[in-house]
């Protein structure tokens, strides 16, 4: 294949899988030259090949751009993207053991700031736990868990009106165990399952682990999943389950609106596909309540509602649950055979905690610290990057979602950015294919200290090399 004939197939597969949208400028004919290695008469050759197939169009003193026709016919087809085999676990593995130096300015993880857990409390609960801790308790704590802990969880479900009975839920380590868990009832190796584009990575690393099959529906940073998308999905597809994110989602930052989590909730009622909602973020919210879960309108007892305290308590503590509704005796089982229980101690130090301490204000004084910091994150990124930048930053939570023009690769910035000790989550992570390989995840949690303003600094200088 000569050089040009390369660019060419290389440039078709970009607007494939929506580097490239209708209307985008391409890279002008030096710096493509430059990008691809080619001389400025390959890369002119190769454009105008494109433009006579229909792929771009060229404008005087403006350069190519995009054909609008063909981008979206292209972009409809690409809204629901059907993945036979996902791997991204070792990519994932990588990422997250970077992000241990404790020298890294550490806006890729997912963790909250340590500094802002209520360790010195959970402690004293720990230390009270374990001195009072009967002999029984290890076969007084197996699956479903601590009886007091289901029933102060769900007291906080009644507490926004939801009728979850304490004998539905299931206390796992952590929230990760309770959707794998989730995901195992419902599924056989082979099984299509829905999940978001971009998506949690943990939710592609379960699916790989398993030996599922991907369908990633195309979900707005603003409006969320697109619920046009994911009903061809489930005609056009098998689909068991759906792994979804309806409050703060990870890593765009949305929340579904209460009338969109009732359609989604209608959808899959519709179509007889279970719900693996991932909803460990909702207690970060901003505002005067605490939204709802798509659990709220389930009719069928098909919807799973995974949580869990390690983003508002201690990230360590790793306790999380599952109301499981009709898989709760399933789910119980699985967890018997893998993990056995959740940690005992742990279980009666948050029922010591949540009984005796005031976990309202902590919450309270949390979400408040989370906004400010937030807004001052998104300022500084603002001053530093450049302004062809987008932020997008929705209510509540801690990550900010940093699109860049389509032709940087993200995955480049995180190593250069990586050799200078500040760690970014690439766009890679979040997808089965490079459509949001332009993109990344900031961690906003930290507070803006002279270290992290000059790291925010650097990284701006980082991208502006690459643009």
């Amino acid at each position: 294949m000569a050089k040009y004939e390369q660019l060419v197939s290389q440039i078709q597969q970009q607007i494939h899988t929506g580097v490239w949208l209708a209307g985008d400028k391409l890279p002008s004919l030096r710096k493509q030259a430059e990008h691809a290695g080619m001389s400025l008469m390959t890369v002119l050759q190769a454009y105008q090949v494109l433009e006579s197939q229909g792929w771009v169009v060229s404008y005087p003193r403006s350069g190519y751009r995009v054909a609008p026709e063909m981008a979206q016919q292209v972009q409809d087809t690409m809204a629901v993207q059907p993945t036979e085999s996902v791997d991204v676990n070792d990519f994932i593995f990588d990422v997250l053991q970077a992000s241990r130096n404790p020298r890294m300015a550490s806006f890729g993880h997912a963790y909250l700031d340590p500094a802002l857990a209520p360790r010195h409390q959970v402690n004293k609960s720990l230390t009270a736990a374990v001195r009072t801790m009967p002999l029984s308790s290890v076969v007084d704590n197996l699956p479903p868990g601590n009886d007091e802990l289901r029933h102060l969880i769900a007291k906080r479900y009644a507490a926004q009106g939801m009728n979850i009975s304490p004998d539905e839920i299931v206390i796992t380590a952590g929230g990760l165990e309770a959707l794998n868990l989730s995901l195992r009832a419902v599924t056989r190796p082979g099984d299509w399952v829905v999940v978001e584009s971009p998506t949690f990575y943990g939710a592609l690393q379960s699916l790989e682990n398993l030996g599922l099959k991907a369908i990633a529906v195309r979900t707005h940073p603003g409006e969320g999943i697109d619920l046009g998308s994911l009903e061809r999905a489930l005609q056009t597809h098998s689909v068991r389950a759906c792994w979804l994110m309806t409050n703060l989602q990870n890593p765009l930052g949305y929340s579904l609106s209460v009338e969109k989590k009732q359609q989604l909730a209608a959808l899959l009622n519709k179509y007889q596909v279970h719900l693996i909602e991932d909803d460990v973020y909702s207690e970060l919210y901003v505002g005067d309540s605490k939204p709802l879960p798509a659990k709220a309108f389930d009719a069928q007892g098909r919807f799973m509602h995974c949580s869990s305290f390690s983003k508002t308590l201690v990230e360590g503590f790793r306790i999380g649950w599952v109301a499981a509704g009709k898989q709760a005796l399933k789910i119980q089982k699985l967890q018997l055979m893998s993990t056995l229980t959740t940690s005992v101690p742990i279980q009666l130090a948050l029922v010591h905690y949540l009984t005796t301490r005031n976990y309202g204000s902590h919450l309270r004084l949390l979400r408040r610290t989370l906004d400010q910091r937030k807004a001052a994150n998104e300022v500084c990124l603002k001053a530093n990057l450049p302004d062809c930048a987008r932020i997008y930053n929705s209510e509540g939570g801690y990550f900010l979602w940093v699109e860049l023009p389509r032709h940087v690769d993200t995955t480049v910035l995180y190593h250069l950015a990586l050799a200078e000790t500040i760690s970014i989550a690439p766009g890679r992570m979040f997808a089965t294919s490079n459509q949001f390989n332009h993109c990344f995840r900031f961690n906003a949690s930290f507070a803006l200290t002279d270290a992290h303003q000059q790291a925010i600094v650097r990284l701006g200088e980082l991208v502006k090399q690459l643009i």
